[in-house]
């Protein structure tokens, strides 16, 4: 089965992979993902409105800088929209998302 590719303005293959989760209960909704997406793939959403099954780590022993205790975190609000750059995954300090290439439609 083939993936979805394309051509870089230079005429080199290229083969975009787009985003297939979020991981939530490693997210600390410092918007860096929404700020550099070119497309509307994400929003921020109240933590305290979803049913994340782990407990949240609030000790922040990982040395990045940034405090796990927000109250806010990223949503796929129209993962559909995605147009497979990868751009969010290269400045997520916390490495919550995951891309993958896609089928191309038969």
């Amino acid at each position: 089965m083939s993936v979805i590719t394309g051509l870089t303005r230079g005429g080199a293959a290229w083969t975009p992979a787009f985003i297939t989760a979020l991981r939530q209960a490693t997210c600390i909704g410092c918007g860096r993902c929404y700020k550099v997406c070119p497309r509307d793939v994400f929003e921020l959403v109240d933590r305290d409105d979803l049913d994340l099954d782990v407990d949240i780590d609030d000790d922040d022993d990982d040395d990045d800088g940034f405090s796990d205790d927000t109250s806010m975190v990223m949503s796929l609000k129209n993962a559909m929209d995605c147009i497979g750059c990868e751009a969010c995954s290269r400045v997520c300090p916390k490495k919550c998302l995951s891309h993958e290439p896609l089928p191309a439609a038969a």
